[in-house]
């Protein structure tokens, strides 16, 4: 019986960790402050090439100048998930130039964020 319950205890626990709501201002926003903003704000290599401009929410939303890189509750076919990733090309690869790229859990914060509806929270 004790096992049982260690069991589900433990399965809870987890289970409320992962439905656990990423939030962007406590947790995404610092992980594009430190790893995206050199870039990607008005005079940086990558808001030149493309017109991302990741300053804040209502920008990162807005995404390039050639459409969204965010697709609310599909962190799978998110452009910026695709590229943290390595699932595009190396020369588009991000954080460019960055060795190893960001950690798994950088972008699992991302992808659950995306997943789970990529809002402003």
């Amino acid at each position: 019986m004790k096992m049982l319950l260690l069991v589900l205890s433990l399965f809870s626990s987890s289970a409320m960790a992962a439905s656990m709501e990423v939030s962007y201002k406590k947790q995404v926003s610092p992980i594009i402050h430190d790893y995206c903003l050199n870039c990607h704000e008005p005079g940086g290599r990558g808001f030149e090439k493309s017109g991302l401009d990741m300053r804040n929410y209502q920008s990162l939303m807005k995404g390039t100048r050639f459409g969204a890189i965010i697709k609310p509750g599909d962190s799978f076919t998110s452009i910026l998930i695709q590229v943290v990733e390595g699932r595009v090309h190396a020369s588009i690869k991000m954080p460019y130039g960055m060795s190893g790229g960001l950690s798994k859990e950088n972008i699992s914060v991302l992808k659950k964020w995306v997943d789970q509806g990529a809002k402003d929270n």
